[in-house]
């Protein structure tokens, strides 16, 4: 199975990926779409969903997932991050995963393919119950054959609501895995 890179993926897209890990691939060979689970997440928020964004800088042509530039001109890894503070700091887990994610927006990424390849890991990590560390980090394999461009309006039909999952992992700690199953 080929998923398309996406940033804090949506639960449905991690219930896909836990079904067969081993044969998975995450493609980056496809043409970037805008407005799709690659550089958004939702969020669960007490007023509501939130979706956050991240910039990419402008292209004058199509080009591949893995080449997308992040843009800084914005603060957005700090409003990311209040964000999620503000949305999971109640929950029963955030407090013992907070500082897996909180580099993730302290370091600058050139590419949206790195930035999300490394959450990634870190999460697969924290739903095997594993400390994520560079030596227990599973490796993203790309799909080198470009597939079928995955659609936003696709994605949204294959990943249900969209929810990022975080809003399992700091609900549901490492239970999580479970409770996607």
């Amino acid at each position: 199975m080929t998923l398309p890179i996406a940033y804090m993926a949506p639960k449905d897209w991690y219930k896909a990926y836990l079904i067969h890990p081993e044969t998975v691939e995450i493609e980056g060979m496809e043409s970037f779409e805008k407005q799709t689970f690659r550089n958004r997440c939702l969020i669960s928020t007490p007023d509501g969903p939130l979706t956050l964004s991240v910039p990419v800088k402008k292209v004058e042509h199509k080009q591949l997932t893995r080449d997308m530039e992040i843009s800084y001109q914005t603060r957005w890894q700090h409003q990311h991050w209040i964000s999620l503070v503000s949305a999971y700091k109640h929950t029963p887990f955030f407090g013992y995963y907070e500082d897996y994610f909180k580099p993730f927006y302290e370091k600058e990424y050139r590419f949206l393919w790195d930035l999300n390849s490394e959450i990634h890991e870190t999460i697969m990590a924290l739903l095997r119950n594993l400390s994520p560390t560079l030596s227990q980090r599973e490796r993203v394999k790309f799909a080198y054959k470009a597939t079928e461009d995955w659609r936003g309006e696709e994605l949204n039909r294959f990943f249900g609501d969209g929810k990022s999952i975080l809003d399992e992992l700091f609900e549901f700690g490492p239970e999580t895995t479970d409770h996607l199953r």
